[in-house]
C-alpha cells in the first residue's frame, strides 16, 4: 500500500511538473534538454555513457572565472562517450553554432564501429552549463571556448586524439589545435567557419548590401547580438512549432540529400527546440567572432603558416561555406592537408549524406585505421579539391 502511494505521489508530482512546465512562456530547462537528448539517442544501437564533466569555475590562474561570470560555482561540459572496441583511436566531435552534439545522431553507430567516439556540448550550449556570457573581445571569446575545452580534456585525461569540428565548432577546433597541437593527432574540419574575412574580394556584395537601409538594420541587429535563438524564445509556447517548420524544411522538403525519417524528424525537432530556447550563453559569441555576413574577425587563413597538425577538410557539394578558403589555407600550410567533397550534401553533410560523410572520415583517418594507408584511394563518389 505504501509503495502504491509513493508511486501515485511520483506520478502526481510528474503530472504537476508537466502541467506547470506547459504554462511557462518558454517551456524548457536543462532537464528538458538532457531528456530530449536521451530520446534522440534512443534510436542509436551503440551503447553510451552520458556524463557532466566538471571543468571548475574558470581557467587556472584566471581571475575572471568563465569570463566575468558573477558566480564561482563549478561548470560542467555535457559529454557522451560511446562503446568501442579495445584500442580504437579516439575521435572527439564538436558541434557548430546553434547546434549540440546530438546533431551527429546519424553518425554515432557507424563511427563507433572504428573509433572511440566522444561527443561534447561546448560551454554555453546544449546540456552543458550556461554561464552568463559577458566577454568583451574576440580574444576573450575565443578563450571562453578554447580554455573550457582544455579544462574538459584535462578532466577526461585525454591526449593523442583526433579532433573533429563542424562549422563554428571547426573554428574552435582549429583554434584549439593551434594553441595545443601536442594533444591532437589529426584535425578534421567539416564545413568550417572562419576562413574568410571582410577584406576578401567576395565581400563586395555584403558591403553594398550594408549600405542599404535593410542592410543597415540587419547590421545593427548583428552588432547588438540579436541571435536567432532570441526569436525562438520570444515566441514562447509557439517556439516549438517554428523549430518544427525549420527542421521539416531543411532536413525534409528542401533537403540536399537523404531526408530524415518521420521519427528522426520528430526527435530532432524536440531536441533542437530545447537546446535553442534555453538560457542564452555561448550563442552570444556571434558578434565577437564574426562580422556581419559571417566573416571572421580573426580569420584562420592568417594562421595557416603556423599549422602544426595534419588536417582534412570535408565539405558537402552544396555547402554554403566556401572551400576555396581551405584551398588558400592549404597553400600556406607546412603539414599534410587534404580537402574532400561529399555529393548530395549541404552544410550539414553528416545528416544529408551520412554514408558519404563516414567514408570521408574513415579516409581522413586511414593512417590510424589501416596497415597500408599510402595505398588507400579516395572512396568512390567522393572528390578531392
Amino acid at each position: 500500500m505504501a509503495e502504491e502511494i509513493r508511486q501515485n505521489d511520483v506520478a502526481s508530482s510528474s503530472k504537476s511538473r508537466s502541467f506547470w512546465s506547459s504554462l511557462r512562456w518558454i517551456p524548457t530547462s536543462t532537464d528538458h534538454i538532457i531528456a530530449a537528448e536521451k530520446r534522440l539517442l534512443s534510436i542509436i544501437r551503440t551503447g553510451y555513457v552520458q556524463e557532466r564533466v566538471n571543468i571548475g569555475s574558470g581557467p587556472p590562474g584566471s581571475k575572471v572565472r568563465w569570463f566575468r561570470s558573477s558566480s564561482d560555482e563549478p561548470r560542467f561540459i555535457n559529454t557522451v562517450t560511446f562503446d568501442s572496441k579495445p584500442d580504437s583511436p579516439t575521435l572527439v566531435m564538436v558541434h557548430g553554432y546553434a547546434a549540440s552534439q546530438g546533431f551527429f545522431f546519424r553518425n554515432f553507430d557507424a563511427l563507433a564501429s572504428r573509433f572511440r567516439i566522444i561527443a561534447v556540448d561546448q560551454l554555453g550550449w546544449g546540456g552543458s552549463s550556461r554561464p552568463d556570457f559577458t566577454c568583451k573581445s574576440t580574444e576573450e571569446t575565443e578563450a571562453w571556448f578554447i580554455d573550457s575545452f582544455e579544462e574538459w580534456r584535462k578532466a577526461k585525461n585525454l591526449s593523442n586524439f583526433i579532433l573533429l569540428g563542424h562549422s563554428f565548432g571547426g573554428y574552435v577546433a582549429a583554434k584549439y589545435a593551434l594553441k595545443h597541437p601536442e594533444h591532437v593527432q589529426h584535425l578534421i574540419l567539416v564545413g568550417p567557419a572562419g576562413f574568410t574575412s571582410e577584406s576578401d574580394a567576395k565581400t563586395d556584395f555584403i558591403a553594398k548590401f550594408r549600405a542599404t537601409w535593410k542592410g543597415a538594420v540587419l547590421n545593427h541587429l548583428w552588432e547588438s547580438n540579436f541571435t536567432p535563438q532570441k526569436i525562438v524564445r520570444g515566441l514562447g509556447p509557439w517556439g516549438p512549432n517554428m523549430v518544427r517548420k525549420y527542421t521539416s524544411a531543411r532536413f525534409g522538403t528542401h533537403s540536399t540529400g537523404q531526408k530524415l525519417f518521420e521519427e528522426e524528424s520528430s526527435l530532432l525537432t524536440d531536441y533542437v527546440y530545447h537546446t535553442l530556447a534555453a538560457k542564452a550563453s555561448g550563442e552570444l559569441c556571434l558578434k565577437y567572432i564574426f562580422a556581419f555576413g559571417a566573416f571572421a574577425r580573426m580569420p584562420l587563413l592568417h594562421s595557416a603558416p603556423e599549422w602544426k597538425v595534419p588536417t582534412t577538410f570535408i565539405y558537402g557539394y552544396e555547402d554554403w561555406m566556401d572551400y576555396e578558403g581551405a584551398q588558400k589555407a592549404r597553400a600556406q600550410m607546412k603539414v599534410p592537408c587534404e580537402i574532400i567533397r561529399v555529393p548530395q550534401a549541404g552544410h550539414f553533410v553528416f545528416i544529408d549524406n551520412p554514408s558519404g560523410f563516414h567514408s570521408a572520415v574513415f579516409h581522413a583517418c586511414r593512417r590510424f585505421l589501416t596497415p597500408d594507408p599510402d595505398n588507400e584511394s579516395l572512396p568512390e563518389g567522393l572528390s578531392s579539391a
